[in-house]
Parts: C-alpha cells; structure tokens; sequence
C-alpha cells in the first residue's frame, strides 16, 4: 500500500499540543497505529493551514520520537475530528471536497432537534425515540399536561452542560438544574400554572427541546444507559465497534463521563436484568443502532464515525437518547475496554482506506 498520506483535522488547540503529546482526550498514538496498520502515515492538520488553491498544506508529522511541521500536498483523505461551526470554515471545507478531496464526518455536530426530526420521519425508528418538542411556554405546558417526569435540553449542548429535570410527585412540580457555584443539584418547587421567568428567559436565549424522560434501568439505584460507538469500516459497512455502560453519579440523572459518571463494560447488565433478558437488550441496542447510523448517513452526507446514547426500560426496550458525530472514545479506556479503544481509532482509518482506494465518489455515500 506504499507511503500513502492520511489526514485528521483537528482544532487548533488540539493541534497545537502535539509536539507535546497534550491533546487532551484524542489519542494521537493510538492514530499513529490504526494509519500504519491501514498503510498510512497520519498527517494531523488543522483548517487554517490547507491552501485551498494550491492544493498544499503545512500539516505535523512524525519524525522519529518528535512531530515535525512539514508543508505536503493535502492529502486525498481527511477524517474531520475538529469543530468549525463558522460559515467561513464551512465554505473551506466546501472548497476543499470540490477540488476532489474526501473529508468524512465533514459536519459532526448537528443539533440535537436537527437528528430527533429526521428520526421522527422514519416510522421503523419513530417508536424508538422520546416525546420530544421544541421548548416554548406553550409546548412546555402542554408536556407537562402529559408526562410526569421531563427533561429540558439545549439543543446544541454537550457534556451534560444545561440539562434540567422536571418532575411531578405527590406535592406538585420540581425544576432541578445545576448550581452556578459548585458542582450541585438544586431543586425548586414551582407552581405549573406560572412557571419561573428566568426559565422562560432562557428556553428563548438558548434553543431547547422538552423530552419526557424515559424510565431507565438502574443499577445501584442509579439511572444508566450506554454509549455505541457505530462507525463505517474496510468495506464501507456500518458496524458496532464496541459499547460500555454509563451509570450516573449518586443523586443525578444524567449519565455524561463529563459530569462523574462512573463507566462499566456491558457485564454489569446481568446484575441489573435476568441474564437472558441483559444478552437480549444488548443485541436489540446493537440492531437499533445500526438501523439509525444507516438511516441517518442516508440523510446526512460522509457520516462515518458516531457515538450515539442509548437508554434501556427495565423491561429492556432501547431508546435512542442523542447521538455524536465527535465521540470522544475515551470511556473505553476508562472501562477497561483498551483493546475497542483501539479499534475506534482503526476503524475510522479502515474506511479512509477504503475511500483511498476505492476512488469512492462523494455522492455514492449513503
């Protein structure tokens, strides 16, 4: 396969930390392994250093034990790990795949509204997913009519940041969101019929969704669900590459690794469901997750690389909570799985493989 180049897109900060290895949660080893087993050397760059118009970018690679800076032809591959939200970069990366160059998982943060619609749309996966609305005073007040237990989210947060729950018991509604000052819960009872003005000031500053909150299985007495990691391989198949199990801390209910979830392999779901019933959920979380990665690459161009959350009943019935088109992979290595670790950084150097090889044309990616 000779001394072809691969390319990672990083943001800049990330980028900027590689000569001495401080690249935070992206293992740059681990991609040094999975592009040398597909027949790559990696060339980690960042969007303000590829020149659009003469095809060359200044991009580091490895020389000996250090990174070295080097000016290249942009490579013919690209996978995307980086966040470029501006339309300025947007128009680059735009450039960039009409002079030929392949960049998969080109957009890897669609809102959280953006993936519910197009899933809604799907009537083999609709079933699969929570009540969910866009928040306004309206629609809040109209879930609440419905479900007892809510949760309200930014439609383009991440990490667990601004979550609330609301809930209904036996003495009406209570709103829980974080501290300001210190790493708490704080709930507050609030009255149905005129809900807080600082609510309502922020479901309109910040675009949020209103989901009924599905009961979730529980280990400890604590809610849990699990993170898929669903990438496109050697032949271009959609695939499992491993999941782990994400259980929130004491006295929460989001489960983010961010915000001190503890994290197991899925053994720990024999001690939460009958063993026949966890094999059971386990291969129906496996199905469904495959169903959305498909459905959703066919809707949204070059997807190839997804972390999705997936919620279990007790009864083990899976729903699909979000997905990320940026997962971040390290749960793996925190839950013992260093062997899948691995593999989530070969198979997405598999399939640039593949694309290499195969000339695929961007429109025939679906």
């Amino acid at each position: 396969m000779g001394q072809d180049h691969v390319g990672i897109l990083l943001n800049s900060s990330m980028y900027r930390g590689i000569p001495q290895r401080k690249t935070g949660q992206e293992s740059i080893s681990n991609y040094e392994k999975a592009a040398r087993t597909n027949g790559f050397i990696p060339c980690f760059l960042r969007l303000g250093d590829i020149d659009t118009r003469k095809n060359y970018s200044i991009a580091y690679i490895r020389k000996g034990h250090d990174y070295a800076r080097v000016s290249m032809p942009t490579p013919k591959v690209i996978h995307n790990r980086a966040l470029y939200p501006e339309l300025s970069a947007q128009r680059k990366i735009h450039s960039l795949a009409a002079q030929g160059t392949i960049i998969f998982n080109r957009n890897n943060r669609y809102g959280k509204d953006v993936i519910h619609r197009l899933l809604q749309e799907n009537p083999s996966l609709s079933h699969c997913l929570p009540a969910t609305v866009e928040a306004a005073p309206s629609s809040l007040s109209c879930m609440m009519a419905q479900y007892d237990d809510l949760i309200l989210k930014p439609v383009r947060g991440s990490v667990g940041q601004g979550i609330m729950r609301l809930q209904r018991d036996c003495l009406g509604w209570g709103l829980t969101y974080p501290s300001k000052t210190k790493k708490a819960w704080i709930t507050d009872r609030i009255d149905q019929a005129k809900l807080p003005a600082w609510l309502h000031r922020q479901i309109f500053d910040t675009p949020y969704l209103v989901q009924e909150r599905i009961p979730l299985a529980e280990y400890d007495s604590s809610p849990l669900d699990l993170r898929v990691s669903v990438q496109r391989g050697a032949l271009g198949a959609w695939g499992v590459t491993g999941m782990f199990l994400k259980v929130a801390p004491k006295n929460s209910f989001i489960s983010n690794i961010a915000k001190g979830a503890s994290v197991y392999p899925t053994q720990l779901l024999a001690k939460c469901f009958p063993s026949k019933l966890a094999a059971d959920a386990l291969c129906r979380v496996e199905a469904l997750s495959l169903s959305i990665a498909r459905y959703l690459s066919s809707r949204l161009p070059l997807l190839a690389d997804l972390g999705m959350d997936i919620g279990l009943t007790q009864s083990g019935k899976p729903y699909f909570i979000e997905c990320n088109g940026r997962d971040q992979r390290y749960g793996f290595r925190k839950a013992g799985l260093s062997e899948i670790w691995q593999d989530t950084y070969n198979k997405p150097m598999a399939f640039a493989r593949y694309l290499y090889d195969n000339g695929i044309l961007i429109s025939s990616l679906i």
